[in-house]
């Protein structure tokens, strides 16, 4: 047993590893340009050189694989020379990242002028006072350039070189505004994705790990209440088909269950609103979640995207339940238990039940991962702010962090759940277990 979850652990490890790989890979390759989705397409070329410098897109992929898995706070305090930390701002309401001062206040730096660093030493109300540092900070590096490194007022850790007279380009609510003596390198500031933080989002501005929990929690909860509802219905109808072979019942499930599969989505989706939203005013056509307790204040809005996804799902698990049911009714055991003079419902549920479930479980559980990343036109279609529509929506605007954080999410839920089945193989056939 022991070998057996440590061997599925490794390989779990393993496949976390290289999809990890093959999904930054796939945001780098992917078509789009971050700066103009961000900033828009009026931007000049040295806005856009400005905004790539500053975020770390220009920097080599495999630089910002490390930053993105490992983080960049270690490497920004060994370049200091001082501990680096993040802390959250109740004015701005975002996280920002400091120098940790020998002293213990934290602060952040700027040059006015190329020449003359700043201090801004953070006070207790959340302020800032300013401090100007005398010409011994400049330290000339390898190359004998003196060289100043530090947080800048945007949280990154900065390079400034004495002397420069470079310009950054900024964006606020009104308008660009220049800068002069900015950092002639930067390092975006995170602690990386195995230490839960994959980055800042480029669409919302916010740490993918504050925005991504909550939509992971909404999808978990349709997706949970879905499952609660379609697969013991399914289930139950298809083994009743399968024990009632070519009967009219079969007939009638078969058909019922190949027509619902058959219908897209949106089409039912649309079907379903236009009834009892439109018509009947039963049920809410959309969802409109105002906090983050509206679903549980009002549970009638999943009703209409649960029915969607159950008039699409319960047919092919029933077909595939009714396939097995009929395969392992015909076998030899099962006859063998018939002619003995077992009672029939002996025979099904003590004989019969277990192995017509190997392939529903499969299915089953490949469905699982399907609710929780696959459901984007019912969500789309309903207005509903799950893991799906997230990430369809960081996909159109090339939200690189977001892409990857989701995909790594959806790639460790489908290989936990692959793990859960084989758990449930070895209980229902122990002639595999632990093989």
């Amino acid at each position: 047993m022991v070998k057996f979850l440590l061997r599925r652990l490794l390989f779990m490890l393993l496949t976390l590893f290289a999809v990890s790989v093959a999904v930054f890979a796939i945001s780098e390759l992917a078509p789009g340009n971050i700066a103009i989705n961000t900033l828009g397409n009026t931007i000049t070329p040295d806005q856009e050189k400005s905004f790539n410098a500053q975020n770390g897109l220009d920097q080599p992929p495999l630089t910002r694989y490390i930053r993105w898995m490992l983080g960049s706070d270690w490497q920004a305090a060994q370049l200091i020379g001082r501990p680096v930390t993040r802390i959250y701002d109740e004015n701005t309401q975002r996280y920002d990242w400091w120098v940790v001062d020998t002293d213990g206040s934290y602060y952040q730096n700027y040059s006015p002028d190329g020449e003359t660093m700043m201090k801004l030493v953070r006070q207790t109300d959340g302020t800032t006072a300013e401090v100007a540092l005398g010409p011994e900070v400049w330290q000339n590096n390898a190359e004998g350039i003196p060289v100043y490194w530090g947080i800048d007022k945007e949280g990154r850790a900065a390079m400034w070189v004495r002397g420069d007279k470079l310009q950054q380009w900024t964006l606020t609510k009104a308008t660009w505004t220049t800068e002069a003596g900015a950092p002639r390198q930067y390092i975006p500031l995170q602690y990386g994705l195995l230490r839960g933080d994959p980055g800042v989002s480029f669409q919302s501005r916010r740490p993918v790990a504050e925005t991504l929990p909550r939509r992971l929690f909404n999808t978990g909860i349709l997706a949970g209440v879905a499952f609660v509802f379609i697969m013991p219905l399914a289930l139950g109808l298809g083994l009743l088909a399968g024990m009632n072979e070519g009967r009219w019942i079969d007939r009638f499930l078969s058909i019922a269950g190949l027509m619902t599969t058959a219908t897209p989505e949106f089409a039912s989706g649309i079907f379903l609103i236009v009834i009892f939203s439109t018509w009947l005013g039963l049920f809410p056509g959309a969802v409109v979640v105002s906090s983050d307790t509206a679903i549980f204040e009002n549970p009638s809005m999943l009703v209409l995207p649960v029915m969607t996804l159950m008039v699409l799902e319960w047919g092919y698990v029933l077909r595939i339940t009714r396939a097995s049911m009929i395969e392992v009714m015909r076998t030899n055991y099962i006859r063998t238990a018939v002619l003995k003079g077992l009672p029939r419902w002996r025979v099904i549920f003590k004989h019969a039940l277990k192995n017509a479930l190997m392939a529903p479980i499969t299915i089953i559980i490949l469905h699982i991962n399907w609710l929780v990343g696959g459901i984007v036109v019912v969500e789309s279609l309903f207005g509903f702010p799950g893991l799906g529509r997230y990430v369809m929506e960081a996909a159109l605007f090339k939200d690189v962090f977001a892409v990857e954080a989701a995909a790594m999410v959806l790639i460790v839920i489908a290989v936990g759940t692959q793990l859960l089945a084989d758990l449930f193989y070895t209980y229902l056939n122990p002639r595999i277990r632990f093989a």
